[in-house]
């Protein structure tokens, strides 16, 4: 199921956008500040982020700011009562990637929303980073001390770690991500996979580990250094 996390602080409003987006088939997580928000973004995964921009602790701006700093790529949409074209560009160089002024249809919004959606899926950078660990996407090539080939649900499963370093995920997140058009599999394959990569992690004597045990979650994170 998509994942949002929605960040607005007019409780009524937040309440009504849960409502529909969950008739609508989303699952959401809802906050009402920016620094609930900022927490939520850099400890779990999303398919989609709906920020209010003007929030008390911290605006959406900030949010959307700390969130790439950290290497977050999820889409964003940005939602405010400002109608002024400086703060649209003001929040596109945030991060931002789409932009609606209240008040909106709810119609648009969903349509904003599977259109960030379908874009984040078939989003693939040519290369990712985690630690001094580099994956060549188009390549298939895992490197660090020294390079090693990946298959291929390989590499799509080191790319989600990496894309969410630092993140608990769950093994049914990281089936549905990974293997979300193959009818043929169960989540058990995510063990098998999990421990072909850290394998090949250990090979290239890689500074960073995938931490977790079957069927629970893993996490990608940096490698404890040996005393």
């Amino acid at each position: 199921m998509t994942k949002l996390l929605l960040a607005e602080d007019e409780r009524d409003m937040s309440a009504a956008l849960v409502a529909i987006l969950q008739h609508s088939g989303y699952e959401v997580d809802a906050v009402y500040d920016g620094a609930a928000a900022l927490e939520k973004g850099q400890n779990n995964t999303y398919d989609c982020m709906i920020f209010d921009i003007m929030m008390p602790k911290m605006d959406g701006l900030e949010v959307v700011q700390h969130l790439r700093q950290g290497g977050d790529v999820t889409p964003v949409i940005m939602l405010t009562a400002k109608s002024e074209i400086d703060d649209r560009i003001t929040g596109l160089d945030a991060g931002a990637d789409d932009y609606l002024t209240k008040p909106f249809a709810m119609g648009e919004l969903l349509a904003r929303i599977r259109s960030m959606t379908r874009r984040n899926h078939t989003f693939t950078p040519s290369k990712v980073s985690a630690g001094h660990v580099e994956l060549d996407v188009e390549e298939q090539s895992l490197s660090c001390k020294n390079s090693i080939r990946l298959a291929n649900k390989e590499t799509k499963l080191m790319k989600f770690l990496m894309l969410n370093v630092g993140k608990s995920l769950t093994t049914d997140v990281i089936f549905d991500h990974v293997w979300q058009d193959e009818e043929d599999v169960d989540a058990s394959i995510v063990w098998i996979y999990i421990s072909y990569l850290r394998e090949k992690l250990e090979a290239i004597d890689a500074d960073v580990e995938i931490i977790g045990e079957k069927g629970e979650e893993f996490i990608l994170s940096a490698k404890e250094k040996a005393d």
